[in-house]
């Protein structure tokens, strides 16, 4: 948990035991107080060396405290004096402290404060008084029994076995715990760790391992004459002696193993922390350090082991203390600066693998806070930050060196910018939690925004020192974070929402933002920033939108198709549905069309304009195809169009019975049923008058709603802030053409049923078909025409549809009235006197389309008369002239016929029917019921009398 350091800023606390610990394990079980109280054993003997060579004296315990300070050892001796500004704290970069001031304070403080280095070494090593009395009586005992001998020339843990017996103890069991601990020291030293690799079947080894077995079970008998402990003596200095160093061939290595020895020399450069005041130094470290290095020779400690143990024993008590006071971190990195140097310069594996273990441990330490740096530091503690970081460059630069295929430094820097990842899975989690309308990657695109201002703002400026292109590479990292979490959720879009619209276009932002840092981070690089926006894989959110507003509109349009499909099949086309007489589903299509419009506007993407043209042929395409198939099986003009019957000739002036002529209408009813353009749905009660007119009117409704959906769609991109210049393009065009083309269709195609279906009994296959006469006339079928232009009329209420519709039919029944007298079959001739009659029948049609002014205009029925009042004169010329007249349209222009024969050749039946054109001519004969016309066509054509 967090704590307060010497600055008054909240730092997170990492615990010390997530330490690794660098020197390697012990393999015995030897404690922390057992450790301490061989270091300062060590210590003591050490600094007797200091006294230039003048004996150790003794003076007992009962003399007091001041008396035994009056005979300690010499180097001991000196006295504590407030000095000047220590120039070890100097050198590691750490600031003096200032005490209390207080008259009160400064009182306990020189009361309580040791009077030599000597206790006050004993005090920070948390020694007592009685067992530093012990050691230094034994030392002294020793010193006279070996005068001259150096310290390292002895091994301590012997020389103390023999100084001391059961009775110096306040009891047995404490002698016999003391004696172990002495054993177990000379086993982590001899065999354990030696200076030198041991055999495991060494003799000497062997037969100490035996001795030290056997003490568990009984305390070695260590008197002057005692054979056990002369040959523990004897196999310990075997052991102790072996050495690769001819230079010092009187040194005994029992404590200068690794790790023995580093562990042991951590302990005395620990008692360098004030004992009641961790978090500091004591003012007296240069006196002190001078003395601790003087057990460089029993430790086999150099400078290059002195300068990476005291780096690891600042760092670990930075961290061990609450990570509370910066200058032991400052001065662990300061001294990694001299390690830089001495890895350089050494080529010993042990301390090679021990500098990579320690420096390991640091990094992975320096690695755990930076991962989190957002959350451990900001403007006010920004300087520990650059502290860590400098740390854990300096040992990821020397362990680059040390092994030159791990880009160590680099890695920091990914690492210090790798961070980002647990922030972006911390801040989802807790999003996920709050009741918030907006996605929580949404929330969480914003927070990333956020981090990122804040990197370039505050931590780049730190960064940048070690990496050039910080900016960019912590936004690469943020990029490539969000880009895990935007990939997931890309992966598991099911359909097109509004909140993933949401999510979509945050990410697309906060892309353009961080590309954005990234590039302005880069201008100044070698490459212009090029490899680290390489790096940033785009997350195309764009794209994504854009295809799933594609599927959208896919999805919206084929179920429009499958709706027209089912909703057609069922449509009834009842002029009863509605009072404007069109069908109800082309009310619900155009509904869904609208409908989908405004849903598609309601999305919150930036791409209407884009996309809309997609969406309106997917829709123009739906309606278009409700049209075609709502007009399919209408029919068409030609398929309610009798076919013309094969040209006969009358008998000449005899009238035919009215037997023959039913039968024979008989024949060519039953014939023309079975003729290709009178199979028509015309029996079809969906495709009755009634029916046909609800066609038209909804076509008629469509393409007037079609201008109000355009005005619609206009609207709405006018809303989204899209000029009108910009989309000229008119929508709904294939939809706009098929209701032209179906409105003319079917209104030619009801039309012409009405004429030659519904009223073909009293008009085609009525009208005419035994004489001219009263009882022969058109009344009947003006009649029946009037009551059905009544119902059109009633159900087609739009007047210009309506209009279309009646001229439409008055075109019908003209033609059919020609049909009738060109193409009227056998049953059918007409004398001269007919004539004025059929001409007056004529008026009377034209007269009911005119319907007194009420009707059509008198124009429009003149224009579409004339071909009829062309041909009508016809009927009235004499057959004689008549003859001449078909001769002369068929002789060619030299005055000759046509023909090799001595026959008129016969004219096409071209249709266009009129008083210049042969065949109508020809036709008018055909149907003379006159002698000399039948025997024209006997002698020039040969045709028959009937079918």
């Amino acid at each position: 948990m967090p704590i307060e350091n010497t600055a008054g800023y909240m730092i997170p606390v990492l615990p010390s035991n997530d330490l690794s610990y660098p020197f390697g394990q012990q393999g015995l079980d030897l404690s922390d107080s057992e450790l301490r109280e061989t270091a300062y054993e060590i210590f003591v003997g050490a600094c007797r060396s200091s006294g230039g060579g003048r004996p150790l004296t003794y003076v007992s315990q009962s003399s007091g405290r001041s008396s035994d300070k009056a005979s300690s050892l010499p180097s001991l001796q000196r006295s504590l004096t407030l000095t000047a500004a220590s120039k070890v704290k100097k050198a590691l970069g750490i600031k003096h402290k200032k005490k209390n001031n207080s008259s009160e304070s400064n009182a306990s403080s020189t009361e309580n404060r040791p009077a030599t280095i000597g206790e006050l070494m004993r005090v920070q090593m948390r020694i007592s008084e009685q067992i530093d009395s012990r050691v230094r009586r034994a030392l002294l005992r020793i010193a006279a029994g070996q005068l001259g001998r150096r310290i390292e020339s002895i091994v301590l843990p012997i020389e103390l076995l023999q100084q001391f017996k059961s009775s110096d103890f306040p009891n047995q069991r404490e002698y016999e715990v003391w004696q172990k601990r002495k054993l177990k020291v000379l086993e982590a030293g001899l065999l354990l760790h030696p200076k030198l690799p041991l055999d495991r079947k060494d003799p000497s080894a062997q037969k100490l391992r035996q001795i030290i077995r056997a003490a568990h079970d009984r305390p070695i008998e260590t008197g002057k004459y005692s054979e056990a402990f002369q040959t523990l003596r004897t196999i310990t200095m075997e052991l102790a002696s072996r050495s690769s160093d001819d230079y010092t061939p009187d040194t005994c290595h029992w404590a200068d193993g690794s790790p023995l020895n580093l562990r042991l020399y951590q302990i005395l450069l620990e008692a360098l922390f004030d004992v009641e005041e961790p978090t500091s130094m004591i003012e007296e470290v240069d006196e002190v350090l001078e003395l601790v290095k003087k057990t460089w020779g029993i430790l086999g400690i150099d400078e290059k082991l002195h300068n990476l143990c005291f780096s690891w024993v600042l760092f670990n008590h930075y961290v061990s203390t609450g990570q509370v006071e910066n200058d032991f971190l400052f001065a662990a990195d300061n001294l990694l600066l001299e390690i830089k140097k001495d890895a350089k310069s050494t080529l010993d594996s042990v301390y090679t693998k021990t500098l990579c273990s320690t420096l390991n441990s640091m990094l992975e330490w320096a690695e755990r806070g930076l991962l989190g740096y957002h959350e451990s530091f900001y403007r006010g503690n920004i300087d520990l930050m650059q502290s860590i970081l400098s740390l854990a460059l300096s040992a990821a630069t020397i362990l680059a060196e040390e092994n030159p295929r791990e880009n160590g430094g680099m890695k920091v820097i990914d690492v210090a910018n790798a961070k980002e990842i647990e922030k972006v899975r911390v801040s989802r989690k807790s999003t996920k939690s709050q009741l918030n309308s907006l996605p929580s990657l949404c929330i969480l695109a914003q927070d990333v925004t956020d981090l990122a201002f804040t990197e370039k703002e505050i931590y780049s400026p730190i960064l940048q020192k070690w990496h050039p292109l910080a900016v960019g590479v912590a936004v690469a990292t943020l990029h490539s974070c969000f880009g895990q979490e935007i990939k997931k959720f890309v992966s598991g879009i099911s359909e097109l929402t509004p909140g993933v619209i949401q999510v979509l276009i945050a990410a697309d932002k906060l892309e353009k933002d961080l590309v954005q840092m990234a590039v302005e981070d880069s201008v100044n690089s070698d490459d212009g920033g090029k490899s680290i926006i390489q790096e940033m894989s785009p997350y195309e959110a764009e794209g994504v939108i854009v295809d799933l507003v594609k599927s959208w509109i896919k999805t919206r349009v084929d179920r429009l198709e499958e709706w027209v499909d089912r909703t057609l099949q069922q449509e009834e086309w009842d002029p009863r549905a509605n009072r404007e007489r069109f069908a109800p589903s082309a009310v619900e299509v155009l509904r869904t069309i609208d409908e989908t419009l405004e849903a598609f506007f309601l999305l919150p993407i930036p791409m209407h304009p884009d996309l809309l043209p997609e969406l309106m042929s997917g829709l123009d395409r739906c309606l278009q195809d409700y049209i075609l198939k709502a007009k399919s099986g209408s029919g068409s003009r030609r398929s309610f169009l009798p076919i013309l019957p094969p040209l006969t000739r009358c008998k000449g002036g005899s009238k035919l019975n009215g037997v023959f002529k039913k039968k024979d209408r008989l024949q060519i009813s039953q014939r023309r049923k079975l003729l290709p353009n009178t199979t028509t749905n015309g029996n079809d009660s969906s495709h009755s008058i009634q029916h046909l007119c609800v066609r038209v009117n909804t076509f008629h409704y469509i393409r007037k709603d079609l201008e109000v959906l355009e005005k619609r769609a206009i609207a709405h991109l006018k809303s989204n802030g899209i000029r009108e210049g910009n989309f000229v393009k008119k929508h709904f065009e294939l939809s706009l053409s098929a209701c032209v083309e179906a409105i003319q269709q079917v209104c030619e195609a009801t039309a012409y049923k009405v004429i030659f279906h519904e009223l073909d009994h009293v008009f085609y296959n009525g009208l005419y078909t035994t004489e001219v006469s009263s009882s022969s006339r058109i009344e009947p079928f003006l009649q029946e025409l009037e009551q059905n232009l009544e119902i059109i009329a009633e159900t087609v209420q739009e007047n210009t549809i309506r209009t279309r519709l009646i001229t439409n039919i008055m075109r019908a029944s003209f033609e059919g009235f020609l049909l009738i007298l060109l193409a009227g079959g056998p049953s059918r001739n007409f004398t001269l006197e007919d004539s004025s009659m059929i001409q007056e029948d004529f008026k009377f049609l034209m007269d009911l389309f005119w319907s007194n002014g009420d009707g059509l205009p008198s124009d429009l029925i003149g224009k579409h008369s004339v071909v009829v009042k062309g041909v009508l004169p016809l009927l009235g010329i004499d057959t004689s002239l008549l003859i001449e007249k078909f001769k002369s349209l068929v002789v060619d222009n030299d005055g000759h016929v046509s023909s090799t024969k001595s026959r008129l050749p016969l004219p096409p039946t071209t249709e266009a029917w009129g008083p210049g054109e042969a065949n109508t001519v020809l036709r008018v004969l055909c149907y003379r019921n006159d002698k000399e016309a039948t025997v024209f066509l006997k002698k020039n054509y040969n045709f028959p009398k009937k079918l």
